[in-house]
C-alpha cells in the first residue's frame, strides 16, 4: 500500500463502519494504538499485528490524560503525514486519528483505574499516568473492537496493566506483547529519543548495558538488593542525572521479586533522566 492511499478516519462512527465492513467480509482485525511520532519500534508492532489478523488499524492519539502537569504533552512530537507514510509502508490498512472530542466529549466524566499492577515503578513516579492509559485504551478497544491488539514490551508495565484491564472488563480481544526494538547500541526505540542531544544520545545506550549486567549478576547469585543498588549506581556513574527506579519485579503482577530462582520469573526495570529526557527500559532475566 502506498502512503497516499492509506485511509484515515477521525470519528468513532467512521471507524466502526470500516471495521463492520471487514467483519462482514469474514476478515479478522488487529489494532496497534500509538501516540504517533512513529519509529521502527511502532512499525514492528504493525508488522506483528499483520501476522495475527487480516486487517490492521493503527490509532494515533496524544492522550492528554496520561501526561502529568509538568510533563511534555505540548512538545510531544507530532507528524501525522510522516506517520501515515510509515504505517502504509508497514502494511497498515487504516489510520484512526481522532481529535480530543472523539475520546473525551463534552461532559465526559468516567475514569478507568487498574489497581495493583499500576502502583509501583511508573505508577509511583508518575501519579495518575496509568489511569489515563487505562481509560484511553479501554475506549480505543471499545471503539475499534479488534480481535487482537498489539503493544510493545518496552512499556512492560503498561502491557501488564492492559492485560489485566482486558481480563477484568471481559473485553473480547487478545492482548499481544511485541519484543523491544533497539538501536545498534541497545537503546530501546522511543519517540522521546528525539529529545536527546548528541552528547546525551552517546550515553543513553548504557541503560541497556546496565540492565544486561544486572540480569547476569542476578542469575549468578547476587541478591536482589545488591543488583538494584549496583544498577542504580552504574546509571548515575554513566551520567544519568536522576534515577526514578532500578528494580527487580515479578513478571505477572510486578510485585517485588521473591526468592530465587529468578530466570523467567522476574524482570528488571529502569527509569532515569538524561537532561530533559526521561528514558525507560526493562529486561527479562
Amino acid at each position: 500500500m502506498s502512503a497516499d492511499i492509506l485511509p484515515i478516519v477521525r470519528t468513532v462512527a467512521d471507524l466502526r463502519t470500516q471495521v463492520r465492513a471487514w467483519r462482514a467480509a469474514g476478515l479478522t482485525v488487529a489494532m496497534t494504538p500509538t501516540m504517533g511520532a512513529l519509529h521502527e519500534g511502532h512499525l514492528s508492532l504493525v508488522r506483528l499485528a499483520r501476522t495475527r489478523a487480516q486487517r490492521v488499524v493503527a490509532s494515533i492519539f496524544v492522550n492528554p490524560a496520561q501526561f502529568g502537569p509538568h510533563e511534555d504533552f505540548d512538545r510531544y512530537p507530532r507528524n501525522e503525514s510522516g506517520d501515515s507514510a510509515l504505517l502504509a509502508s508497514a502494511g497498515c490498512d487504516l489510520l484512526y486519528a481522532p481529535d480530543v472530542s472523539q475520546i473525551y466529549p463534552q461532559g465526559y466524566a468516567t475514569k478507568v483505574s487498574v489497581s495493583g499492577v499500576s502502583e509501583p515503578l511508573d505508577g509511583a513516579a508518575r501519579p495518575g499516568h496509568f489511569d489515563g492509559v487505562a481509560t484511553v485504551v479501554a475506549k480505543l478497544l471499545n471503539q475499534a473492537q479488534p480481535d487482537v491488539a498489539v503493544f510493545g514490551e518496552k512499556d512492560f508495565q503498561q502491557l501488564q496493566l492492559i492485560r489485566r484491564l482486558a481480563i477484568d472488563l471481559d473485553l473480547p480481544v487478545e492482548i499481544v506483547g511485541a519484543p523491544i526494538a533497539r538501536d545498534a547500541d541497545g537503546l530501546a526505540l522511543s519517540s522521546r529519543n528525539a529529545y536527546l542531544s548528541a552528547e546525551e544520545r552517546a550515553v543513553a545506550g548504557m541503560m541497556n548495558t546496565v540492565l544486561a549486567d544486572a540480569a547476569t549478576r542476578l542469575k549468578a547469585g547476587d541478591s536482589v538488593e545488591k543488583v538494584e543498588a549496583t544498577g542504580r549506581a552504574a546509571l548515575e556513574r554513566h551520567g544519568f542525572q536522576r534515577v526514578d527506579y532500578f528494580e527487580v519485579r515479578q513478571v505477572g503482577d510486578l510485585s517485588p521479586a521473591g526468592p530465587p530462582p529468578y530466570e523467567g520469573v522476574v524482570r528488571i526495570f529502569a527509569a532515569a533522566h538524561l537532561g530533559q529526557t526521561r528514558l525507560i527500559d526493562n529486561r527479562a532475566v
